[in-house]
């Protein structure tokens, strides 16, 4: 119980650090990396454990709940960063994804909003909230997915491509975040 929760809590000031690097650096790739490590080792060790999380107290569930959803909330932003880094690689300028979060401006902000509200509607019992998440962002997206403000910058393409890998990376990190209490 208690490697999990210091395990979790390392990744969570790992979250916390990895938004004061540049968008997309390789130290921000580095540290992305290492919160994508401390998760799977939670996950492991809870995978390989009889009860999981199931034998805890209230409070040490209590405090898992918060140090994990904070977690899930701060550490999506930048692996998605990362992520998109990784895709832009050798890619022209108006074909980068980074580069199409200016048309797809508030990312930062809707993403951990999308987190927090599918983390909270797994470990609630509710997983059809995510289906309504991630219907609500689709549709509030469409106008900029259709036809962007500053096409001239970046492909509609590259911004779509922007939209669909951000929300898969985002919404699978909240997933695995809210498994640890589920475990």
């Amino acid at each position: 119980m208690a490697l999990v929760l210091v395990v979790t809590g390392v990744g969570l000031v790992l979250a916390v650090l990895a938004w004061l690097p540049r968008v997309g650096s390789p130290l921000q790739g580095a540290i992305s990396a290492a919160m994508l490590a401390a998760l799977l080792t939670v996950g492991g060790v809870l995978l390989f454990t009889n009860d999981g999380v199931a034998g805890w107290g209230d409070d040490s569930r209590a405090l898992l709940l918060l140090v994990a959803g904070g977690f899930a909330v701060a550490g999506g932003g930048p692996l998605t960063t990362s992520v998109l880094a990784v895709v832009d690689r050798g890619s022209p300028p108006k074909q980068s994804t980074l580069q199409a979060g200016e048309v797809l401006r508030g990312g930062a902000l809707i993403g951990a909003l999308e987190r927090g509200a599918i983390f909270a509607t797994l470990v609630s019992g509710w997983p059809e909230g995510l289906a309504i998440v991630l219907a609500i962002k689709g549709l509030a997206r469409y106008p900029e997915l259709k036809s962007p403000d500053n096409p001239g910058a970046v492909t509609t393409h590259a911004v779509a491509e922007r939209f669909i890998i951000g929300s898969f990376t985002s919404v699978l990190w909240s997933i695995a975040c809210a498994g640890l209490l589920l475990a």
